[in-house]
């Protein structure tokens, strides 16, 4: 089997790539290596990958349509897995037109790709818990209204739910679409929560605690995350187009979480309560009975048993 994944040098797309590259798939990979965060952190990551016999590597723009569609035509793939996007809340505030390039035209981009294969691939894509934006029932259903989005970058993703669904309409493409909770682990982007905790601790500076700590947040390990993509990948009886929420069913206390990255890191952190953000939400919780029943999806790891494993890393990669 092989698979094309957008991405590839990305946090989750990264250890996805390995994941399938362990199983003996042939594994064909896109990114463009973009500026947002630490590009060598990009970069090492994929040179994981690179020595993988099975593994071919693309640096170009997914939004580039006539070069995306030539890969396309090389590679032919038997799936797709999309999750190349311009990620981040607080960044949409700032650079709106990134995020409409990138997730809706990106997104298009891979879309029209698919519809047009020569052998149309099955397509799973990238969405996010951000979609439930003000939603305060808890856990978070995939039937719930998705009307209140609270940041761009939650309406951009939902947009390319509602993008991804008529196209499977229209042209009869199997879609399946994942939305992903609060995601940790080796080689984390660092622009989240868990790293920029992780470096203020580890240099003597105070960590910035918003909402003054009332927050909660269902973290999900990255093996779990990927465990759950690679049965969506290889299911035979999922529908012609469905959502599907991939979490760890545990809503866990932002205090909480800082107390277990502290210990794990053996340090006693200085806190800095500050007032709740533009484009946050207070909590996500991840109902996960539906993708469990498709295809028995379950999370193993707790933020316990997650969490130092994440910690062991930064300090060997920072050296710190």
């Amino acid at each position: 089997m092989k698979i094309l994944i957008t991405g590839t040098a990305g946090f989750i797309g990264s250890h996805a790539a390995r994941h399938f590259l362990d199983r003996s798939w042939e594994v064909a990979g896109v990114d463009n290596f973009n500026a947002y965060y630490n590009v060598q952190l990009k970069r090492d990551r994929e040179a994981l990958l690179r020595p993988e016999k099975n593994y071919r590597s693309y640096e170009m723009d997914i939004c580039d349509f006539e070069k995306l569609r030539e890969v396309f035509s090389c590679e032919k793939p038997d799936v797709v897995l999309h999750l190349a996007a311009q990620p981040g809340v607080r960044y949409s505030l700032t650079h709106p037109f990134e995020y409409e390039k990138i997730n809706l035209g990106g997104t298009l981009s891979v879309l029209e790709c698919c519809h047009h294969a020569e052998k149309v691939p099955k397509l799973v894509f990238a969405s996010s818990s951000s979609v439930y934006g003000g939603n305060k029932k808890m856990p978070f259903e995939e039937s719930d209204r998705l009307d209140s989005p609270v940041s761009l970058y939650a309406a951009t993703k939902r947009s390319c739910e509602l993008m991804a669904y008529t196209y499977s309409l229209l042209y009869k493409m199997q879609i399946i679409g994942l939305r992903f909770f609060t995601v940790y682990g080796d080689y984390y982007r660092p622009d989240m929560a868990l790293h920029l905790f992780a470096d203020a601790m580890l240099r003597g500076k105070s960590v910035k605690v918003f909402n003054h700590g009332d927050m909660l947040r269902d973290f999900t390990y990255v093996d779990d995350i990927v465990d759950g993509i690679a049965r969506v990948v290889e299911a035979d009886n999922l529908p012609l187009y469905d959502i599907f929420n991939i979490g760890n069913h545990r809503s866990e206390k932002l205090l909480d979480v800082i107390e277990v990255l502290a210990s794990s890191l053996g340090i006693t952190p200085k806190l800095e309560m500050l007032p709740m953000q533009p484009g946050d939400v207070y909590a996500t919780y991840a109902s996960i009975e539906k993708l469990h029943k498709a295809v028995g999806y379950e999370p193993k790891t707790t933020i316990r048993e997650g969490i130092p494993v994440f910690a062991k890393w930064f300090r060997s990669y920072y050296k710190l």
